[in-house]
């Protein structure tokens, strides 16, 4: 009964997927390109099978329990991808089926890996879906869900914790989750539209600039372009890319709570986000100092310009880049592939472990250091003022042991069907961390088309894995949870 509740309400949130279709359908029509057709026809496949799910299952229709969140969330996130790729199949002509789900789900992920080529020459309308998709994927469409339809009659507690990106996911902004999901989303938007119009400011068109609003804000990383941001060569977009990344890679709270309270002292006392900016800092003058010790470029303008945007880019997550970074020597950027794994904070739209459980385990770690030398000393760890408790510490240390885990039988896998050790292992942490390019043959020049087809249907459960972080999805496969 309780699997029939979820197919219901997955189909009630495939029709308002295929709502969405019409922003992408919209630009089409205003620019008559080939892809009306298919966003047509896909629009009106998904509204029918999404209309057909759930009326077919409306007699079981019933609060959702602790688990049928998890399910609800795993189910959507397998099957919207595979609705978001109806256009791509329809549109470009030879898309296979695999790279089809691979680019939809790291639209949906905000991975930004791609395998597609020729972007300049796609039709406006599936470059704009591609990148619409992050824009709804960034904060999650579950989330979505709970904050416009709470007559869906769905347990929004569940589905907001088992969507909801961090360890500290059980505190509350609000008395109702409902207004909770709101809120993070009135200020998403808002974040959103400033930086459309500033990249407008910046010279992109107005197509453009819709584009990549919606792959900065979710820190995803599409472009319309081949080159990516190297197409303009401009240090202004340049410089608004990497404001507007700095700001989608902080918990999008903090701005609620300093909305609310009318001071921007919330967001200076948040331990989580001065180790962020800490991180970014140090990284990119030692990144700096290291090219220039290398001569790889002239002036330390230039290298402070191309590191700043590619260290921020790559820690955040994001993805975007102005150069082939593959060329520095390989300390660059393997390093700021390292801080891709951490370095955004809980509740932004960034990908990987997170800042905050990175700073919950060194201070565990200096906890058992001082335990070593003082048995009996009493020496809670602290973050922000508060000790923290043994359940979360449990929870940040199990989701490492899972995260480490995942890396190496997925670099594993990638190794088994043939790839060299540097594209397999980058392209795992790379698509985990929802980083998008990788090194070797998924760097920052070239993409995933040329992976096999088993290849990328490890990538693809690699970014699935790694946006519902990981015990979300492996809890699933557990017989545990499916025991009554």
């Amino acid at each position: 009964m309780g699997a029939l509740a979820v197919v219901a309400l997955v189909g009630r949130l495939v029709v308002l997927f295929a709502l969405l279709m019409l922003v992408p359908l919209a630009f089409a029509w205003a620019d008559h390109d080939r892809g009306e057709q298919a966003f047509i026809t896909s629009t009106a496949i998904t509204a029918l099978v999404g209309i057909a799910m759930s009326l077919a299952m409306r007699r079981f229709r019933r609060e959702l329990q602790p688990r049928d969140g998890f399910v609800l969330v795993g189910l959507t996130w397998l099957l919207l991808p595979a609705f978001g790729a109806l256009p791509l199949l329809l549109a470009i002509p030879g898309l296979s089926v695999t790279d089809a789900y691979f680019e939809a789900m790291s639209g949906f992920t905000a991975t930004g890996a791609t395998a597609l080529a020729g972007l300049d020459a796609l039709p406006l309308s599936v470059n704009v879906w591609r990148c619409f998709m992050m824009l709804v994927g960034g904060l999650g469409i579950i989330v979505l869900a709970v904050a416009i339809l709470p007559l869906l009659g769905v347990g929004g507690t569940q589905l907001f914790r088992a969507e909801t990106a961090g360890p500290l996911k059980d505190q509350k902004l609000t008395p109702r989750i409902a207004e909770t999901a709101r809120g993070l989303w009135t200020v998403y938007f808002v974040v959103a539209l400033l930086c459309m119009l500033a990249y407008r400011w910046a010279g992109m068109s107005w197509s453009d600039a819709f584009m990549h609003m919606c792959t900065t804000v979710s820190l995803g990383g599409f472009s319309s372009h081949d080159l990516s941001f190297g197409f303009w060569n401009s240090p202004r977009v340049e410089a608004v890319a990497i404001v507007f990344m700095l700001i989608a890679g902080v918990n999008f709270a903090l701005y609620f709570l300093a909305w609310r309270q009318r001071s921007l002292l919330v967001l200076w006392r948040d331990v989580e986000l001065r180790a962020f900016v800490g991180a970014l800092a140090g990284s990119i003058a030692l990144i700096v100092l290291f090219l220039m010790a290398n001569r790889s470029y002239p002036t330390f303008e230039d290298a402070l310009r191309h590191t700043a945007f590619h260290v921020i880019s790559i820690a955040t997550t994001t993805g975007f880049a102005s150069y082939d970074y593959a060329q520095w020597p390989v300390f660059a950027p393997l390093l700021m592939i390292l801080l891709g794994c951490f370095a955004t904070c809980a509740g932004s739209t960034g990908g990987g472990i997170k800042m905050v459980r990175m700073l919950l385990l060194l201070k565990q770690s200096r906890r058992e250091l001082v335990r070593i030398v003082h048995p009996h000393v009493v020496n809670p760890v602290v973050l922000g003022g508060g000790a923290v408790g043994p359940r979360v510490m449990q929870s940040v240390i199990a989701f490492m042991m899972v995260y480490g885990a995942s890396l190496v039988s997925l670099t594993m896998l990638l190794l088994f069907s043939g790839l060299d050790v540097l594209t397999a292992f980058t392209a795992v942490v790379a698509c985990v961390n929802n980083i998008g390019p990788g090194l070797g043959e998924v760097g920052p020049a070239v993409n995933y088309g040329g992976l096999s087809d088993f290849q990328t249907w490890v990538c693809t459960f690699a970014m699935l894995l790694g946006r519902l972080e990981l015990l979300s999805v492996l809890v699933l496969f557990t017989p545990a949870f499916w025991r009554r």
